[in-house]
């Protein structure tokens, strides 16, 4: 029998008929119920019967902070290790392969010891060539192809500063085998492939090297943390210790720290809870603790008694990060701290917001807390206007924080948080995501369930003078450190050249016994259940000819209402930039502050997303206060009142943000690849310059928002309301017209350019990494016949256990991240794509870019890997589930494209008969040796341009 989980006073240990015992918590909306294992790993669940799908976390207590000081990115890199296999799985020969294996790891230990680049050298040719041997035994990738086969989504896994969580979201019939699977993973775990997979995470370093506020984060944690290991390393470890790793180490690591005793299992879903614990104790059972565990210690950290300040350099535009040092995640500041990061900075009403973001006294600021498991921060991280000091931004900020150590702020904000609070409370328990990782969340932070449980109604009953008096103890003007991140060159990037990797083996058709009995072990298949439009979505119209689209909620109290145009930047560029000033202007009745106070305290929120072709306000919050939001909204959209002065700040505002985004590389890329895709014409419609900016005037964009009130639009309701009382609100509420709502102005069209040639576009970076794509217009347009193969190529080249993920990463360790996808643009007529995308190392790009499109026109084929991959496919059509607010947008999506029924019921219909020979068949016919449009971004000093020159024109951008 399981022991209970030792229970504070509001904790209960039960059986309720269960031969378990396990604890509860009155009062949980979770009804969780938590077992301890002999062995002492923690199971935690929770059920919910929405879809026939489990999120299951593994959480093992250790991260950044337990690194050997000597090998820092320990924790991280073993992260990736995981993935590699067992014993009995991810091998064809255990026994002889491990010989080899053994060798490799004697390598290691002597070559980290070496300082001489020629004795290295050779070293690394000793295990590289062993590797390669060694290779010849392996099948990389068969933990994904079990994951695949068994149809969990998104596989993954994430290291932070206290946790190394393990993620996979399965079916609700395949418990035994994922069960199975991860017992074994987890108690014998293997690590080979290791030098490939050492250089992924190398890149990932490179790539977070190039990342201005990861910098920034770095040196503001080195401040606050002197002796703590949140400050002295970093969870990538540092660019010598990951060229020089230890095997020995990291299965000391292992060894110490993934132990039951320091794992918890972590799920929400679809299952039944007595048959999930026989399951989870049958596998994990046995697993053997460590009774000697001792996790780190640190020493305290002495007061910081005056502002401390450091300087850190990169390309991007300049920003300020401050913080403040409190206690841990499980500790009552930890909790007020969340409390008070609202009530500066909520996005709409809060002290930073209203004086500092809507005032446009900067061009951005943001707070927030960070809490982890021994100490939290908060956070405060500006960006200044033209021409403003990085101290100016940051005075600004104490400013408010003075505020709120005064007292100067009203008790209907506080009112307000406490709301929103709640109402975040309950969006939580709408994903199985969320509700696991609450789990995580206690067990890493050493947070009592009951204590988990209560925090809410704890932080509904501070009071404005507890608020008060804890900013003052906590928050004060001369207890924080400060980061100013400066544009300049980062002297503290080193070049490292890749090292000479002989590609491994990919033993692409070798299945393990393991893998084999999985396959064979099937469990009673789970009906699909598609969406009938007719049914789940409800058309109606309002009295004034709006029409509205409407799905009930039956969940829990909250309601999402769509304001839906059929025109977008398309139409008229601009309409963003009017969506956009919307956030600082009020009405003639109201001011911009009171708007944005009012909208909070009824615990309602909105935002915008327009699109090329389509324009999108989003009102979201408590049913109950619908009628008073959505008539404040639309009164803002219709009498919104222009301001010369909010307007000349926010157009300077628009013109610093794009001018930062110049110094970015990622907005660089996305917008090189925007280039390619539909051209220059595009760009100069969509996007006005500087000078066009200028000449703008407040009412231009003011008669635009005015305009808006009087389109055609319909209306898309998910909530608790019945529909008439939603058409009726909606028709008192929202925009009518006595004369009728107008046409929307038509969309331009932009069509996707063709790739009759090879052409490159590089823009210069200066960076370590590059990123570049590929894109290719494929001419034939959107039909439900394609979608199938479209379908089913994606799942074989290009996930997880596909073609690309494996040749580039696995085999080869050219890069961190690889993708291809064949892209549809989601509406009739429009063609389909090619998109692949690589991120690596400089000089690793002629290697890389030969390879990727060697596979593009000649996809390895392997039966075993395509059966794989279909089953993949059919078990996620089989157990997905298009619920709450996404059936109106798929229902969109569907007419979009043509379509009046669920279009996965169709590639489900026919994906069952699809063959091999098929899908090489769709290969051949549209991807197969076309033209490509290449975009790179990266150091053209240290790019080939030769080799690229040989593929195509090269133009410089």
């Amino acid at each position: 029998m399981l022991l209970a989980v030792a229970a504070c006073a509001s904790m209960g240990s039960c059986t309720q008929g269960s031969k378990y015992q396990y604890a509860t918590v009155d009062n949980d909306p979770l009804n969780a119920q938590i077992y301890t294992l002999p062995n002492g790993l923690k199971v935690y669940m929770t059920v919910d019967r929405q879809q026939p799908r489990i999120q299951t976390y593994i959480a093992v207590r250790t991260g950044g902070k337990n690194d050997p000081h000597e090998t820092t990115g320990l924790a991280h890199y073993l992260e990736h290790l995981m993935f590699k296999g067992t014993s009995t799985f991810g091998t064809q020969n255990y026994e002889a392969e491990r010989l080899l294996l053994d060798q490799i790891t004697d390598l290691y230990e002597v070559y980290r010891t070496k300082t001489d680049e020629a004795e290295r050298r050779a070293i690394y040719h000793q295990i590289d060539s062993i590797s390669y041997e060694a290779s010849k035994l392996a099948i990389p990738n068969e933990y994904d192809k079990l994951m695949a086969i068994i149809g969990s989504n998104g596989s993954n896994a994430y290291t932070s500063e206290d946790v190394t969580c393990y993620v996979e979201d399965i079916p609700s019939n395949q418990i035994d085998n994922w069960a199975h699977i991860q017992s074994e993973r987890f108690k014998d775990p293997v690590f080979r492939l290791f030098h490939t997979e050492l250089e992924a995470v190398y890149e990932e370093k490179n790539m977070s090297m190039v990342n201005d506020r990861e910098k920034a984060y770095e040196a503001l944690y080195a401040l606050l943390f002197h002796n703590h290991a949140y400050g002295t390393q970093t969870v990538l470890g540092t660019q010598d210790h990951l060229k020089n790793p230890s095997l020995v180490n990291i299965r000391n690591y292992f060894n110490t720290y993934y132990v039951p005793n320091n794992v918890a299992i972590c799920l929400s879903g679809d299952f039944d809870p007595d048959q999930m614990i026989d399951t989870i104790t049958r596998y994990f059972g046995d697993w053997k603790p460590n009774n000697t565990l001792q996790l780190p210690t640190f020493a305290a950290e002495e007061p910081i008694a005056e502002p401390q300040k450091a300087e850190v350099l990169g390309l991007e535009s300049e920003s300020l990060m401050m913080g403040w040092r409190l206690a841990g995640a499980g500790s009552r500041e930890a909790e007020v701290l969340e409390v008070v990061g609202d009530l500066l900075n909520n996005g709409s009403a809060g002290l930073i917001d209203i004086d500092l973001n809507q005032a446009q006294k900067v061009l951005g600021v943001y707070a927030g807390a960070q809490t982890m498991a021994d100490y939290s921060v908060f956070l405060v991280m500006g960006m200044p206007l033209p021409g403003q000091s990085l101290d100016s931004v940051r005075t600004l900020a104490l400013a408010e924080m003075a505020k709120l150590r005064a007292g100067d702020f009203d008790d209907e904000l506080l009112q307000s948080v406490k709301t929103s609070l709640k109402l975040s409370a309950q969006r939580a328990l709408e994903r199985n995501s969320s509700r696991a990782n609450m789990f995580v969340n206690s067990f890493v932070n050493g947070i009592e369930w009951a204590d988990a449980v209560g925090k809410l109604n704890r932080q509904c009953a501070l009071t404005k003078d507890d608020i008060v008096q804890f900013a003052n103890q906590y928050l004060r003007d001369d207890n924080y450190v400060y980061v100013n991140k400066l544009q300049g060159t980062d002297p503290n990037i080193k070049r490292i050249d890749k090292p000479a990797i002989t590609p491994v083996m990919s033993n692409r058709e070798a299945e393990s016994d393991f893998l084999v009995s999985i396959k064979a072990n099937t469990p009673a298949p789970i009906e699909p259940v598609f969406v009938d439009f007719s049914q789940a979505v409800e058309q109606l119209t309002t009295s004034t000819g709006v029409p509205v689209l409407y799905t009930h909620n039956h969940t829990n109290s909250l309601f999402s209402l769509t304001l839906s145009y059929d025109m977008g930047i398309y139409a008229d560029a601009l309409m963003p930039l009017a969506l956009d000033y919307l956030d600082y202007l009020g009405t003639s009745q109201k001011s911009a502050d009171a708007v944005r106070r009012e909208l909070y305290a009824l615990g309602c929120q909105y935002r915008v997303n327009y699109g090329n072709e389509r324009i999108f306000i989003v009102l979201t919050g408590l049913d109950e206060n619908l009628p008073k939001a959505l008539a404040l909204i639309t009164s803002l959209i219709s009498d919104a009142q222009p301001d010369d002065a909010v307007f000349a700040s926010y157009i300077e505002s628009v013109k610093k943000s794009r001018n930062d985004a110049k110094q970015s590389q990622s907005s660089i890329f996305n917008a090189l690849v925007s280039y390619a895709m539909y051209g220059a014409e595009r760009t100069r419609a969509v996007r006005l310059n500087d000078q066009a900016l200028s000449s703008l005037t407040a009412s231009q964009l003011t008669d635009r928002l005015h305009a808006l009130a009087g389109y055609k639009h319909r209306v898309l309701y998910y909530g608790p309301s019945a529909a008439q009382d939603v058409v009726a609100t909606v028709a008192a509420n929202g925009f009518s017209a006595a004369q009728g709502l107008a046409d929307v102005p038509d969309n331009k069209q932009f069509p996707l350019l063709a790739t009759g040639q090879d052409i490159t576009y590089l823009a210069p970076y200066v960076a370590n990494n590059i990123n570049m794509t590929q894109i290719c217009n494929l001419d034939s347009v959107y039909s439900p016949e394609i979608e199938v193969g479209r379908s089913m190529f994606n799942e074989y080249f290009g996930g997880m256990n596909g073609v690309v993920f494996q040749e580039m990463r696995e085999t080869r360790g050219l890069a961190y991240r690889a993708h291809a996808s064949l892209s549809q643009q989601g509406k009739i007529g429009q063609p389909y794509y090619l998109y692949t995308m690589i991120a690596t190392q400089n000089d690793k790009l002629p290697e890389a870019y030969k390879h990727f499109n060697e596979i593009i026109n000649e996809m390895p084929v392997s039966e075993p890997a395509f059966d794989n991959a279909k089953t993949a496919l059919i078990g996620r059509l089989r157990t997905q589930r298009t619920v709450g607010a996404s059936i109106l947008s798929a229902y969109i999506s569907a007419l979009d494209c043509g379509l009046t029924d669920d279009p996965r019921k169709n590639i489900y219909e026919h994906i069952q008969n699809y063959t091999l020979q098929d899908l090489v068949g769709f290969q051949q016919q549209m991807i197969a040796n076309r033209h490509h449009s290449v975009c790179i971004v990266g150091d053209k000093s240290q790019l080939d341009l030769t080799s690229l020159k040989a593929k195509g024109a090269v133009k410089e951008v």
